[in-house]
C-alpha cells in the first residue's frame, strides 16, 4: 500500500478520525479553517455532548456499517444544517447515513430525504467587486420582472455568429449612457505636496495650520502654497510624520475639508482587502466622538459603511480589529495587535510621497 492508498483508508474510516479530532493539531498542519471548522462541528455531533445520546451511538454506528466517508459525514451535516429542531436534524441524519452507495448517489438520495426549506426571497441589492485590470463585476438582484426587462433589453439584435454575454454588454453599456441616463463619474484631482525636511509643524490657528521654518520665521500653510506653488491650485500638504496637514481652497469650510484630506490620505477603505473607494466611505473618528475623540486630522479616516460599523471603537473589545493612526497613515490594527496594510489600491498620499 503506498501513501495515497493510506490516506483514502483514513478518509473512509471518518469515525475514526472524527473522534480524535484535535482543533489546534489541525491548524499546526496548515489544514484550511473552513475545513477543521467542518469536523469540529461533526466531532461535536457525533462525540459530543448531547441529550440524543442513544441516537448519537446509533448514528456512529450505521456510519461504519455503511461505509461514509469524510466526505459524505461532512455533506450529510451540510443537508441538515438548516433544518428547525434537533429532533428533525437526528431523524433526517439517521435516515441520509443509511443510504449506501458513493457520494453521487447520497446527493441523488438527499433530493428526496431532506425537506425543502421554505427560505425567504433574497433582499434586493446591488454588489460591485475589485476592479482588476481595468475591469470589475456587479451583480444585482431584484424583483423578477425588472431583472427579465433588462435581459429581454439586452439580448435585441444578438448575433448568432458571436458569444451572447459581450454583446449584451456592449447594450448594456449603451443603455447606461442613452441620453445621459447615467453620466460619467468625474474624478476630482488633488495635488499632494509632501513638506520639506526644514519645514515644522507648529500648530494649528484658526483654520490654517502654523509651520516653523529652519530660519526662524514662520507662516501659514496658505502663504507657503501661495508662494511656492501659486494661489490658483487646489493642494493639500503632507508631512511624512504628522500625515494631511491641510487643505487650502478660495472656499473654505471646515468639514467638507477634513472629509478631501481624508480622502486624499487613503484612496480606499483601510481594512485589508476592501475594496470601497474613498469617495463611497464615510469619515471615521479614529478616537469615537462619544469618548471624546476630537474632529481633528489626526484622528480621522475614512471607512466603508460596513466597517465603519464592526470596527472595535471599544478598547476593551479586540473581535474585528479596528483603525489606529500610524505615522500619520490610518491603520487597520488586527485584533492580535498587527497593523496590515491594504493593498488593493496604494494611491493614497502617505503611501506615493513617502512610502507609507
Amino acid at each position: 500500500m503506498n501513501d495515497f492508498d493510506a490516506f483514502l483508508t483514513t478518509l473512509g474510516s471518518p469515525m475514526d478520525i472524527l473522534a480524535g479530532f484535535d482543533r489546534q493539531a489541525a491548524q499546526a498542519a496548515g489544514v484550511k479553517p473552513t475545513t477543521y471548522i467542518e469536523w469540529e462541528k461533526a466531532h461535536e455531533t457525533y462525540f459530543g455532548t448531547t441529550r440524543s445520546t442513544r441516537k448519537q451511538v446509533h448514528a456512529v454506528r450505521i456510519a461504519r456499517e455503511t461505509g461514509k466517508s469524510l466526505d459524505q459525514i461532512l455533506f450529510i451535516e451540510q443537508q441538515v444544517r438548516s433544518l428547525d429542531t434537533e429532533e428533525e436534524k437526528w431523524k433526517i441524519r439517521l435516515a441520509l447515513l443509511s443510504v449506501r452507495g458513493n457520494y453521487e448517489t447520497l446527493k441523488r438520495r438527499a433530493k428526496d430525504i431532506v425537506p425543502e426549506v421554505d427560505a425567504p426571497a433574497p433582499e434586493s441589492s446591488v454588489r460591485f467587486g475589485k476592479p482588476r485590470k481595468g475591469k470589475c463585476t456587479f451583480s444585482a438582484t431584484g424583483d423578477a420582472s425588472d431583472i427579465a426587462a433588462l435581459e429581454y433589453a439586452l439580448r435585441q439584435n444578438l448575433d448568432a455568429n458571436r458569444p451572447e454575454g459581450p454583446q449584451m454588454y456592449e447594450a448594456f453599456h449603451d443603455l447606461l449612457h442613452k441620453d445621459g441616463a447615467v453620466p460619467d463619474a468625474v474624478p476630482r484631482p488633488l495635488v499632494q505636496i509632501p513638506l520639506a525636511d526644514y519645514i515644522k509643524v507648529l500648530g494649528g490657528q484658526g483654520d490654517d495650520t502654523i509651520l516653523g521654518l529652519s530660519d526662524g520665521t514662520t507662516m501659514t500653510g496658505a502663504e507657503y502654497l501661495t508662494r511656492f506653488h501659486g494661489s490658483d491650485l487646489e493642494v493639500a500638504l503632507f508631512h511624512p510624520q504628522h500625515g494631511p496637514v491641510n487643505l487650502y481652497n478660495t472656499k473654505r469650510f471646515a468639514n467638507k475639508k477634513q472629509r478631501d484630506l481624508a480622502r486624499a490620505t487613503l484612496t480606499t477603505c483601510p481594512v485589508p482587502d476592501c475594496r470601497h473607494a474613498a469617495d463611497n466611505c464615510e469619515v471615521h473618528h479614529i478616537e469615537p466622538w462619544a469618548r471624546g475623540g476630537p474632529t481633528n486630522m489626526n484622528n480621522l479616516s475614512v471607512l466603508c459603511r460596513y466597517h465603519n460599523r464592526t470596527n472595535d471603537d471599544d478598547p476593551d473589545r479586540n473581535n474585528r480589529g479596528r483603525i489606529q493612526m500610524r505615522d500619520g497613515t490610518p491603520t487597520w490594527i488586527s485584533p492580535r495587535g498587527t497593523p496590515v496594510p491594504n493593498n488593493t489600491h496604494q494611491y493614497g498620499a502617505m503611501h506615493l510621497l513617502f512610502g507609507k
